[in-house]
């Protein structure tokens, strides 16, 4: 089918979009983009056909059509290989991410700090009161076996000893929902 320069527009629309739409639908599979890549086929072949470059329609036409399909797909491979190289490179990194945090023991990570701040704490308290919470916490002695050590009252023992864990809170104030969180998952 010849055309002239004076056949228009909406005469080679008619006549060859419905089949050029089903040939670009039967490889991209996407109605939007057989559409898109149908319109501005058309309008190239109609541009060309102004210039006189055209004769017959119909081989031109198709070969426009495989060319511009074929440079969509390949944008749609590419873009597609992009997501998946992206997709893999999350999933890696979520795996990588998990397992860190399932090999993380938080008792250790915390541990040093922790232990530095109660040490300095304890050195900071009156010698008696740290050696009577040294007595209780560390070397487990009874308040009865530690207010006969000191020769003092239990009520005594119980002073000091709240002394020290009032100090101690202060001190580990930012630490504290670890610390309760951490003892929690100990029992």
């Amino acid at each position: 089918m010849n055309f002239n320069q004076t056949d228009s527009f909406n005469e080679i629309y008619t006549i060859f979009y419905r089949r050029s739409f089903l040939y670009v639908k039967s490889y991209v599979h996407d109605d939007m983009a057989a559409e898109d890549i149908v319109t501005e086929t058309m309008i190239k072949l109609w541009e060309q056909m102004k210039l006189g470059k055209i004769d017959p329609v119909a081989p031109f036409l198709f070969t426009m059509l495989k060319n511009r399909t074929l440079d969509y797909l390949k944008r749609q491979k590419i873009k597609r290989d992009v997501r998946d190289v992206i997709q893999n490179t999350l999933v890696r990194e979520l795996e990588m991410r998990k397992t860190s945090l399932e090999m993380s023991n938080p008792e250790e990570i915390f541990s040093e700090e922790i232990h530095q701040i109660i040490h300095s704490t304890l050195q900071s308290l009156p010698q008696k009161t740290r050696e009577i919470f040294i007595q209780s916490r560390f070397e487990n002695k009874s308040h009865k076996e530690i207010a006969d050590l000191f020769d003092i009252s239990m009520k005594g023992v119980e002073y000091h000893i709240a002394q020290t864990i009032r100090q101690l809170r202060i001190s580990l104030k930012d630490y504290l929902p670890l610390i309760g969180f951490l003892s929690f998952l100990n029992y």
